[in-house]
């Protein structure tokens, strides 16, 4: 319960300070995203996205239409077991035409610790949703060699 309410209160936060209604509509639906994911909450995580967006996981194999990460989400969310990323910094920017936005938020997770979100937005029918998520572990550059090597003895077998 207290994860809830910290979750809840950083999605309020996250969307009060953004200062454009557009920015506070698109916070909104990222802060949605979010918040449904961590309540195991299928239908309405997936309202923030377009039919036809893509996910793109932390593993190089996962990219996903939103009709196969629904396939690959369903049983988890089915189970109450959603997943947490509480964001702790976001930027928003905009198209010249203001019906395409991009983004970055850094985000917390108990599992992963420190991850990046990237993705885009499209303004349809005057409703915001997300086109592209990309979900990444953000690695220290003092890593990078000895990650690079695991990454690729794991491809050799």
């Amino acid at each position: 319960m207290k994860h809830l309410l910290l979750c809840s209160l950083i999605v309020f936060c996250s969307s009060a300070i953004a200062s454009t209604p557009s920015e506070k509509a698109v916070a909104t639906v990222l802060d949605k995203l979010h918040q449904s994911a961590a309540s195991a909450s299928y239908e309405d995580y997936f309202s923030t996205f377009a039919t036809d967006g893509v996910f793109i996981g932390t593993d190089a194999s996962e990219t996903w239409t939103v009709s196969e990460f629904k396939a690959y989400a369903k049983p988890y969310f089915d189970q109450g077991r959603g997943w947490t990323y509480t964001p702790t910094a976001r930027h928003v920017y905009f198209s010249q035409s203001g019906d395409v936005a991009w983004f970055d938020e850094m985000l917390d997770s108990q599992s992963y610790g420190v991850t990046r979100g990237t993705g885009v937005l499209e303004k349809r029918d005057g409703k915001w949703l997300v086109t592209q998520y990309h979900l990444t572990i953000p690695l220290p550059n003092e890593l990078v060699d000895d990650v690079v090597k695991q990454i690729q003895a794991t491809a050799q077998h």
